[in-house]
């Protein structure tokens, strides 16, 4: 799903495919989310929710600058 925000066009990601791309399992990822330790959703509509995508490719990112750091 896209939203446009004047210029800057934003991705948000459904469940299925944070899934997909951190490879967790949606428990896991709420049990993270829930200690401030994974970005926060968006509640799209009374039974949908999503999460901005460069929000969840910086996570990512940040992971594999630790994994640098630490070997």
């Amino acid at each position: 799903m896209l939203f446009y925000l004047g210029e800057i066009v934003m991705k948000i990601l459904s469940k299925r495919q944070v899934k997909e791309l951190v490879l967790y399992s949606p428990q896991h990822t709420a049990r993270l989310e829930k200690a401030g330790l994974f970005p926060k959703r968006v509640q799209l509509g009374p039974n949908r929710v999503g999460w901005v995508e460069s929000e969840v490719l910086e996570w990512l990112e940040l992971r594999l600058a630790q994994r640098e750091v630490l070997n």
